[in-house]
């Protein structure tokens, strides 16, 4: 047993809970999280021009340029792109 009667051994380097320390699995617990229809959410990113549908569009270019005919109506600012930011973006409310 060790000085402070527990059976553990060994130093204790932090106190507190452990709830309070980061690790990958709890980093985003308590943060506002993008909804995912938003430009930055798991869905929207993908209509932005880094994103898989969006880059494809980059790269085929004309009409379908995000300064296209077709394209700038697909930005935030676009009337589909700005609709669906606005109805379906933002942030969702913290997790716990």
């Amino acid at each position: 047993m060790s000085s402070h009667g527990s059976s553990n051994t060994g130093s204790k380097t932090a106190t507190g809970m452990s709830s309070q320390v980061k690790t990958p699995a709890t980093a985003g617990i308590g943060e506002d999280k993008p909804k995912v229809f938003d430009a930055q959410g798991s869905i929207g990113k993908q209509f932005t021009e880094e994103g898989a549908i969006g880059g494809t569009a980059q790269k085929v270019g004309g009409p379908l340029d995000k300064e296209g005919m077709i394209g700038k109506q697909f930005t935030t600012e676009g009337s589909v792109g700005g609709s669906v930011q606005s109805a379906l973006g933002g942030k969702s409310s913290k997790s716990n």
